[in-house]
């Protein structure tokens, strides 16, 4: 095996530390959400964190790691009386992003259960992990519905398995540990709430502290082994404190001061639901254990609250987590009464890189650096050069209409269009292909019943042939890639209609990321189209990039289509599955160049040949209209819809009208 980097070695991640350890101090916090850019030691701490571990006590033999002192009487390997036990290191399992269902949690064979009633459990990696880690890199990529399995075995403690009728269960108590770049995309709410604790980390900006992380990491590197001896001291006695920490765990008071003050932040912060009051609690006893001490002080409370918080206080997805500490040390003494508080000045705290709130932030909250603005509140112009003018606001966003990409897709699981899935409702039963993982017992039953008394039945049970296995065809929701074409042009560049089309656009941002999608945006103006934002899943980074979109100059239309058409060719090959929006936001103008109109129609018509279901979001104002947004979409085989149209009732057919329009012109 080979030597891994000293956790203790580790250096300028103290946050990110303190949170591992305290989980590996009280597993039932709920374990780790470490966000953070690229590079700055998530996985290597992690994976160091199993070496500190104390040895775990097994019984000799079973696949589930059961406690001999207390072993699970549901175990599919037990029951274990009498049997020896052996002590090992405790496991870090890692689940990689694309697995399947049977690899996380087991797989039964149907087939022998149907005929034979054997329960032939093979375990998965929920068993392995049991009383070990689980460490999910880049988390946020993890399928949701493998993140709902995940989190509920977690929460739970043990893992179910259900195929027809048939069930094995067994215990998966494990310290679990997430890593993601929220620049790849976010976690949804509900599933950011059932992580404990959550960390951000990034990379130093002193130059010695940056010199002693290359230090470190080429000394490592020359020679593994010789620079964890050097670090030995160290992790042992982090090791020790652990279990000495364990120890004291049960003899820790949590007093109703402590607990007047975790529930009075948790109210401050207006955090939803009770989990934040319950792991706050558990942090700050666990705080108190790791430090010795069996009374948990304010100090405890305040570091819990740096950790357990940050991600439960966002109230949107474009909110960046964080915490107003101001606010808290606040709070914290407001509700210790006569007790001395936190101390207030120090700023460093625990918890990552703190926010301010929306209620106390700059412009009432306003994410971004914003241009210098007038007196008429209006930002003045950037000197980027002539025509260009400086970035509008969006105006508030507001709730839309689901957009669909008509017919049945089987790209990956989202909440947006209709596709074949492994998770939804049943609507038929096919051959299976490969491994039978969700069985169509009706369809089974009957595809074998014609040849029982040919192959000479004689008992109760069904006598199978592979043949006859029928897997459950099912129907759930895809997510899409929403390319976004947007009209920075001159002739869009009035205050409050440019105003309006971020709003509207940020609106569609805000559904696509409740929708699971990947968003792209493909911006045009003066005489070229650029792509300010490749596909991602980061609906974040798509709303940055569209507030300090600047406007100015001709309308190169076609460009901005030939330049997304290029963007989908591209996606095409990458991820032939997942089926495209193309978001259209324009006034239908086009000028540059020679025959700006024709050429722009050709570009439209290429979408149109290829069906890409399409939408075009007509931002003409005023009393004259030309109409031009409404034969681009003609021209794109979709349909036009106003700004004022997008809130209203009407749009919910909108893309399928549009998909039924293209098949009646290729029918």
């Amino acid at each position: 095996m080979s030597t891994r980097f000293p956790f203790t070695a580790v250096v300028g991640q103290q946050d990110l530390q303190l949170a591992l350890l305290l989980n590996a101090v009280a597993p039932n916090i709920g374990g780790v959400l470490v966000r953070g850019e690229k590079g700055t030691a998530k996985s290597t701490a992690v994976r160091a964190l199993a070496a500190l571990l104390p040895k775990v006590e097994v019984v000799a033999g079973c696949r589930f790691s059961c406690d001999p002192a207390s072993p699970d009487p549901t175990c599919p390997d037990g029951p274990h009386a009498g049997e020896g036990a052996e002590a090992r290191d405790a496991r870090m399992v890692e689940l990689p992003v694309g697995a399947s269902e049977d690899r996380l949690v087991g797989a039964l064979d149907i087939e022998r259960a149907l005929a034979e009633g054997v329960k032939a459990f093979e375990p998965g990696l929920l068993a392995s992990a049991n009383r070990g880690i689980l460490y999910v890199d880049e988390v946020n990529l993890l399928h949701d519905h493998l993140v709902d399995v995940l989190l509920d075995a977690a929460a739970m403690g043990a893992s179910y398995v259900e195929r027809e009728g048939v069930s094995v269960r067994h215990a998966a108590r494990f310290l679990l540990v997430g890593t993601m770049n929220p620049e790849e995309g976010e976690l949804r709410p509900q599933l950011l709430d059932r992580f404990g604790l959550t960390v951000e980390v990034a990379a130093s900006r002193e130059p010695e502290q940056r010199v002693e992380v290359v230090r470190r990491r080429l000394a490592y590197d020359d020679d593994p082994a010789a620079f964890a001896a050097r670090w030995a001291d160290e992790e042992r006695a982090v090791r020790q404190r652990i279990v000495a920490a364990r120890e004291l765990l049960p003899k820790v008071r949590l007093g109703d001061g402590a607990l007047k003050q975790i529930a009075a932040t948790c109210a401050a912060f207006e955090v939803d639901g009770m989990r934040a009051d319950i792991v706050m609690a558990r942090t700050a006893t666990a705080l108190a254990a790791w430090d010795g001490r069996s009374d948990v002080l304010a100090e405890d409370v305040r570091q819990a609250a740096l950790l357990a918080l940050p991600h439960r206080r966002r109230r949107n997805p474009f909110d960046a987590p964080g915490l107003d500490e101001d606010k808290l040390d606040q709070t914290l003494q407001e509700s210790a009464g006569d007790d001395d508080g936190p101390d207030p000045d120090g700023p460093g705290g625990g918890g990552g890189h703190p926010s301010p709130s929306p209620e106390e932030g700059p412009q009432g909250g306003d994410a971004g650096a914003r241009p210098e603005a007038g007196e008429d509140g209006e930002p003045q112009p950037a000197a980027g050069g002539a025509g260009e003018q400086a970035p509008a606001r969006a105006a508030e966003p507001f709730r839309t209409k689901a957009l669909t990409v008509p017919g049945v897709g089987a790209g990956a699981a989202g909440r947006r269009s209709r596709a074949r899935t492994e998770r939804g409702r049943t609507t038929g039963a096919v051959r299976p292909r490969g491994a039978l993982t969700k069985l169509h017992l009706a369809a089974t039953v009957r595809a074998a019943a014609p040849h029982q008394r040919a192959r000479g039945r004689s008992g109760p049970g069904l006598v199978l042939r592979r043949d006859d296995l029928r897997q459950a065809a099912r129907e759930g929701r895809e997510g899409n890639l929403v390319l976004f074409v947007v009209d920075a042009s001159g002739s869009m560049a009035a205050r409050q209609r440019m105003s309006a089309v971020k709003g509207a656009v940020l609106s569609l941002l805000l559904d696509a990321y409740q929708r699971r999608d990947k968003v792209g945006l493909v911006t045009f103006r003066g005489t070229a189209a650029e792509v300010a934002l490749p596909p991602t899943s980061s609906v974040d980074a798509a709303a940055a990039r569209l507030e300090s979109l600047p406007t100015g100059g001709r309308t190169p239309l076609a460009a901005g289509l030939l330049k997304a058409h290029d963007v989908l060719r591209v996606e095409r090959l990458r991820d032939p599955s997942r089926r495209a929006l193309l978001v259209v936001v324009t006034d239908g103008r086009a000028t540059g160049g020679p025959e700006p109109v024709a050429l722009a129609g050709r570009a439209a018509r290429l979408f149109g040949a290829e069906s890409v279901a399409s939408v075009v979001v007509d931002c003409e104002s005023g009393p004259v209209r030309l109409g031009l947004a409404g034969r681009l979409a003609q021209e794109l085989g979709g349909t036009a819809v106003t700004l004022d149209e997008l809130r209203a009732d009407a749009i919910a057919g909108l893309v399928r009208d549009v998909r039924g329009t293209t098949s009646r012109r290729a029918a």
